[in-house]
């Protein structure tokens, strides 16, 4: 431990400071009683009471009765927002789905469109090339022919032998089909015979299964008749001439 300097206390000091804090808690306490609150005066009043009790259980009941209302007119109100809700999520869907679906018949006509275009330059260069071939097919010199054509004519006769060509084609396709739908009647009209044939071979079959139970019965019916009929031709006359009989 180092040096250090011992201070002997101020007694004077001391005292004084003493004698401060007593009056200091003296004046409080002169103020606390100088400051009392005084007795509360209140004018007499009734409190409560001012229904009786079967009133005071039908506004409790009033009270349980409005409360169950709002809790289901709330639950009402929450199911119907959620509907709500429900519905405008579909719409949006119908929507986006309605979006897709333009968006996905336009991509469809512009490749129509392109596959038009491809079909008429197609088309274009097919007839070109047919009517190049028939240029070339047609004869150079002919007795009836004019010894310098015109371009007009030319374009004719090429035109003129498009549309036969088109026509022979046209013409060709028909047959075919006309051949196709013949062929289609034929095979339908024969597969109708054969059903029809074997409905009746069928028919045929079941009624020769049901010929021998049917004789059955009818030999048994036959004869159970003729033994009635003689037991009864037996014991009539006894009966009704016997003496004491009494009908």
């Amino acid at each position: 431990v180092g040096p250090y300097v011992l201070v002997t206390p101020n007694e004077t000091r001391r005292k004084w400071l003493q004698q401060v804090a007593k009056k200091e808690l003296a004046d409080l306490e002169q103020w606390k009683k100088e400051h009392r609150p005084g007795p509360i005066k209140l004018v007499p009043q009734r409190l409560g009471g001012n229904e009786s009790e079967a009133q005071v259980r039908q506004n409790q009941q009033m009270i349980l009765m409005q409360s169950k209302y709002q809790k289901k007119h709330k639950r009402e109100e929450y199911v119907k927002a959620k509907k709500a809700a429900e519905e405008v999520e579909i719409l949006k869907k119908k929507a986006i789905q309605r979006e897709k679906a333009e968006r996905l018949e336009v991509k469809k006509r512009q490749e129509e469109m392109q596959r038009r275009e491809v079909f008429l330059e197609d088309q274009k260069y097919k007839t070109n090339e047919l009517l190049n071939r028939l240029d070339v097919s047609l004869p150079k010199s002919d007795s009836c022919q004019i010894a310098n054509p015109g371009p007009e004519s030319t374009a004719w006769k090429r035109s003129h032998a498009y549309q036969q060509a088109l026509r022979e084609d046209e013409n060709r396709r028909l047959e075919e089909m006309r051949q196709e739908q013949q062929r289609k009647a034929e095979l339908l009209e024969f597969k109708q015979k054969q059903e029809e044939e074997t409905r009746t071979r069928a028919l045929k079959n079941e009624q020769r299964s049901c010929l021998p139970s049917l004789f059955i019965f009818y030999c048994t019916l036959r004869v159970n008749n003729a033994f009635l009929d003689r037991l009864q031709n037996k014991t009539q006359p006894n009966n009704i001439y016997h003496p004491g009989y009494t009908g």
